[in-house]
């Protein structure tokens, strides 16, 4: 059954999370602290390899891993053979992106908070296609604005890609409003969601993307070297993985290979076993929380943090949008990003720093600096919140 975040519940959570007895750890948009079923769920499959070796240890745990597929499946709410093992985020994004046919006329829609490995990646396929890309704008409170995109659609639509939440600051996009446009206008629709995945619910159902990417090192507490990719089973086949290799196709002749028919045919052969049998872990510890709960525990925790933040002198907090989810970002006049992050760290408390390059679109029409970006999870506490904003002024006070 979904939990309710108890104070009991809280610390047995942290009892479960080693890392937490070392660090105040709130960089857990960039990676966070695994729970110790994830990590022994892991080390198991090492040993295993080192005991009997790798294949034979892969053999061995293909129960785990079709649990993998399964626990992704069920927390998007779709069905296993959709559901592809990938590296990363971004490799799953890309197989998905680079696949797709586009040709010159062709218009590719993207969300002004895009990441910069995905818009990267848009500039180089419009330059090889023709296609172009032109940016959805946001609103002025930063989310991206529907009815922009509604009169941006034709038939030269070729794909929609989302930025869920931004690597930059709390915002959520309206990731369901996006995709009931794209319904109306039968348009591909590609969500990122590396930043979301673990956060909040994510049911593709009701989101209405036709693709999705995430990673499993974020918010979903799994490996690193770990992510997942959701295709549509009816677009499965018409998207060309830009890769393949024995994994997915089958060489049928001298002059003649077979694709797989399912979401399979994006994964390579080659795989970091032991990490995906820790995402399956981490993704039914998650479940086993409920997503719900977890976005219910994690906003106002990080609406917390900003307002702590907000009563420091010299410090602004950049976060926008309607809804907000567990990251914050925030600057301060009297010490560069970097330098802050590494003061933290000498205190035992991690943060990141989102730099402008990161999502150049946004940073440029908000005027951006390089941000400290600290993202709580349901792990952490309000004592930990008092203890960061603290620390932060005095580092701040120390170097006025």
């Amino acid at each position: 059954m979904p939990a309710s975040f108890s104070d009991d519940l809280v610390s047995s959570l942290r009892e479960e999370t080693p890392g937490t007895q070392h660090v105040l750890h709130f960089n857990n948009a960039g990676a966070s602290l695994p729970p110790q079923p994830v990590v022994d769920a892991q080390m198991h499959h090492i040993r295993r390899e080192a005991e009997i070796g790798g294949y034979e240890a892969k053999e061995e745990a293909e129960e785990k891993l079709e649990d993998t597929y399964d626990a992704i499946a069920t927390m998007l709410g779709c069905q296993e053979h959709e559901v592809a093992l990938m590296q990363n985020a971004t490799r799953a994004w890309d197989m998905a992106f680079y696949g797709f046919p586009f040709e010159t006329g062709d218009r590719i829609l993207i969300s002004r908070a895009a990441y910069a490995s995905n818009y990267i990646a848009a500039l180089q396929v419009a330059e090889k296609t023709g296609a172009s890309i032109e940016v959805i704008p946001s609103t002025e409170i930063g989310e991206v604005d529907v009815d922009a995109l509604r009169e941006m659609m034709d038939e030269r639509v070729a794909m929609i890609t989302l930025t869920h939440v931004p690597t930059n600051g709390g915002l959520v996009n309206p990731a369901a409003e996006v995709g009931a446009i794209a319904r109306d206008w039968d348009v591909p629709y590609l969500l990122d969601a590396c930043q979301s995945a673990g956060q909040m619910p994510l049911d593709v159902n009701d989101i209405g993307c036709t693709m999705l990417s995430a990673t499993g090192r974020k918010y979903l507490r799994g490996p690193r070297g770990t992510g997942f990719l959701y295709v549509h089973e009816d677009w499965i086949e018409r998207i060309t993985p830009p890769l393949l290799d024995l994994h997915a196709a089958t060489w049928t002749g001298p002059e003649s290979y077979a694709i797989r028919p399912d979401a399979a045919r994006f994964e390579t052969f080659e795989t970091y076993v032991g990490g995906m049998v820790g995402l399956g872990v981490a993704v039914r510890y998650a479940l086993d929380l409920g997503l719900e709960a977890i976005f219910e525990r994690l906003q106002p925790l990080a609406a917390t943090l900003r307002t702590r933040l907000d009563a420091l002198d010299g410090v602004t907090v950049h976060d926008t949008g309607t809804t907000q989810c567990g990251i914050t970002t925030f600057s301060t006049d009297r010490m560069d990003a970097v330098d802050l992050k590494q003061k933290l760290r000498e205190r035992r408390a991690n943060v990141s720093v989102s730099s402008p390059p990161s999502t150049l679109l946004d940073a440029t029409a908000r005027n951006l600096p390089k941000m400290v970006r600290a993202s709580v999870h349901y792990y952490n506490t309000a004592d930990e919140i008092e203890t960061f904003t603290d620390h932060l002024q005095k580092i701040l006070h120390d170097a006025s």
